[in-house]
């Protein structure tokens, strides 16, 4: 007898599974299993390409735009110093037998600029290791439990927080039921939810929606104090932290590099003018820049990113050297400031409209026509600082400016040319 239910061609293996929330334990749990999983659309030439049918034709272009919506996170030369110490004050807090309060981490920096994929891609390093050294159990929980652990809590800071909205985004990401708790119920469930799953670090990020001129921001300060002392690290990641008022209003050294922080000097609109003073001693605090264009060293750093995001491009023509020789290096820094999330964007939508027309290849004739909006980072809180200036079009082209001679730019654009 044969089957009547008519047979069906597999789905296309670039289809994406469903949305991943990673401020749930099992949802975190999947991102770390299958953050690696996607396979990018194969490099085709034009020839090879026009020997397919209409058909395979299509499902390729889909796999290419797959391709380019997914690029991965490419690490940088300030994203690889943001890892380490992550990585490195989670490890030194996770594998020490003494208790106490563990050295926190504040991850600063604009918006768009790669914050949360560097710090979860560390801590994502973390658990595995974490994970393999303890046999993948808590060893410490009581029989028939042992598999409640997770080494890693990630969870997002309320655009309005108070100490009981931010217990609660943290029971979310274990499953705990808090129906009906009161704030001291909270905060213990809380502290029993991390002990349980043997949580070793611990996440809050857009941290900077805490404005601390509301006294319940500042009780939530005394609440993250609080869970230190679970000897769990915790990582705050947030937008501009050293003028958040989180460790007092804050001054860049650009000679060190380092954020000078001033002493207390009166009580200003802070009810408790000590929170801040009290979490500038338990933080050690790095800022992930985006890159510069201000030396040759810098530049190099620029274009060799560039040559390892072209690397990911499927486009037909040959990408080598299409953003990182000519004048696109100093172009696509113009268009983004050196912010890794916009040029993400910005190479997106190129890629789309070349494919879409036949060019098949990215020049600044083709991205002069593409504008990233805020629409394009609809994740980012404009209220709270994380959206990032977009530089509008026409200065793209405004100014000219190549690799320094003798540590001076040579500019040759418009602007150069009126001003002599």
């Amino acid at each position: 007898m044969t089957d009547p239910t008519p047979s069906r061609a597999p789905l296309p293996a670039f289809l994406p599974g469903p949305p991943i929330d990673r401020t749930r334990l099992a949802e975190w749990q999947r991102w770390v299993h299958t953050r690696d999983a996607f396979v990018p659309a194969p490099v085709m030439g034009r020839s090879q390409y026009l020997r397919l049918s209409p058909r395979r034709r299509r499902l390729h272009d889909l796999h290419r735009l797959a391709t380019h919506s997914s690029l991965p996170v490419l690490s940088t030369p300030m994203s690889d110093a943001v890892a380490w110490l992550v990585k490195a004050r989670i490890e030194d807090g996770a594998y020490s037998h003494k208790a106490g309060i563990r050295t926190g981490v504040m991850v600063s920096g604009g918006g768009a600029q790669g914050k949360t994929e560097t710090v979860c891609a560390a801590l994502a390093a973390f658990e595995a290791d974490w994970l393999e050294v303890n046999e993948f159990m808590n060893p410490q929980a009581m029989p028939g439990t042992r598999d409640l652990v997770a080494p890693v809590a990630y969870v997002r800071c309320p655009v309005k927080a108070t100490p009981v909205s931010t217990c609660q985004r943290i029971l979310d990401f274990y499953g705990e039921d808090y129906k009906n708790m009161r704030q001291e119920d909270l905060i213990r469930t809380v502290n029993a939810a991390i002990a349980a799953h043997a949580t070793k670090a611990l996440v809050i990020d857009d941290i900077t929606r805490l404005k601390l001129h509301r006294e319940s921001d500042q009780d939530v300060l005394d609440l993250l104090l609080e869970v230190m002392s679970m000897s769990v690290t915790l990582i705050l990641v947030g937008v501009g932290i050293p003028l958040s008022g989180l460790l007092r209003r804050g001054r860049f050294d650009p000679v060190t590099k380092q954020w000078a922080i001033p002493p207390v000097k009166d009580r200003g609109r802070s009810p408790n003018p000590q929170a801040a003073t009290q979490h500038e001693r338990r933080f050690e605090m790095i800022e992930l820049n985006p890159f510069s264009y201000d030396s040759n060293a810098e530049i190099n750093a620029w274009e060799n990113h560039l040559v390892r995001l072209e690397q990911n491009l499927r486009l037909l023509n040959d990408t080598e050297g299409m953003l990182s020789s000519g004048s696109m290096p100093e172009y696509l820094f113009s268009r983004t400031n050196g912010v890794v999330g916009l040029l993400e964007k910005l190479i997106q939508r190129g890629c789309r409209l070349s494919i879409e027309e036949g060019s098949e290849r990215l020049d600044t004739a083709l991205l002069d026509r593409c504008q990233v909006s805020p629409t394009d980072l609809p994740d980012l809180d404009a209220e709270s600082g994380e959206q990032p200036v977009i530089p509008p079009v026409k200065n793209a082209a405004a100014k000219k400016r190549t690799k320094p001679r003798n540590g001076t730019f040579d500019d040759s654009g418009p602007a150069a040319q009126s001003a002599g």
